[in-house]
């Protein structure tokens, strides 16, 4: 029997919508692989590397920062030697670290009349681990606490012990071997740390240099 125009039309029709069907399937499964591989690569944890190989076991890494300074509110401190101590290593795929050692000397602020009777690192070691937002790596720091003691006859802060508490996050930079602590790192991970009841700025910038198995190797984080 031969076919009507309408039912010609209608089976081209039919056709034509299958194969618009297979077409949106098709470019369904396309963009969910797709985002699958993205969110693969995007959460891919980052770890410690050197010479482009990833650390086994634990390395000790040190350093003293090229510049340092921690800001309550209308006072800045800097210490001459702002020095630290840190074992690292990969677990579960993932940069660790325990921050041991922070010893501090030398340390004034930007008043004539408030000096720095004594400063420490208290409540060590001090947790770390490796973060990537937005394809930048970090490191992030808990359990920070330093006790500062301000003194003079003149200062606001006679007396007073100031202890700046609360985590830190510093973006680590592969060619320059460094990590940058800074108000903009702290804003991208949501780092916070306070004193005297306000929230506090530390910059600093510290090399990242291995002590032990790895000496004079290139320290990379990817």
């Amino acid at each position: 029997m031969r076919k009507t125009p309408s039912q010609g039309d209608a089976q081209g029709d039919d056709e034509k919508m299958k194969r618009k069907a297979i077409r949106i399937l098709l470019g369904g499964v396309l963009a969910a692989l797709l985002l699958a591989s993205f969110t693969a690569t995007a959460s891919a944890a980052p770890a410690w590397n050197f010479e482009g190989k990833a650390l086994e076991g634990k390395e000790t890494v040190v350093g003293a920062a090229f510049e340092s300074s921690m800001t309550i509110p209308g006072l800045t401190t800097k210490c001459e030697n702002f020095l630290y101590k840190l074992t690292i290593e990969n677990s579960g795929g993932t940069g660790k670290g325990s921050l041991t050692e922070l010893p501090l000397y030398n340390c004034t602020t930007n008043s004539k009349f408030c000096s720095v009777e004594s400063i420490a690192a208290e409540k060590l070691p001090w947790a770390a681990q490796l973060k990537t937002i937005s394809s930048s790596n970090y490191i992030w720091i808990e359990g920070v606490k330093v006790a500062i003691l301000y003194a003079g006859e003149a200062c606001a802060l006679d007396g007073t012990l100031a202890t700046v508490a609360g985590t830190a996050g510093g973006i680590l930079d592969n060619v320059a071997e460094t990590a940058t602590f800074s108000k903009t790192t702290f804003s991208a991970t949501g780092a916070v740390l306070k004193a005297l009841g306000s929230s506090i700025e530390w910059s600093g910038v510290f090399p990242t240099e291995a002590f032990e198995w790895h000496r004079t190797q290139a320290l990379t984080v990817s």
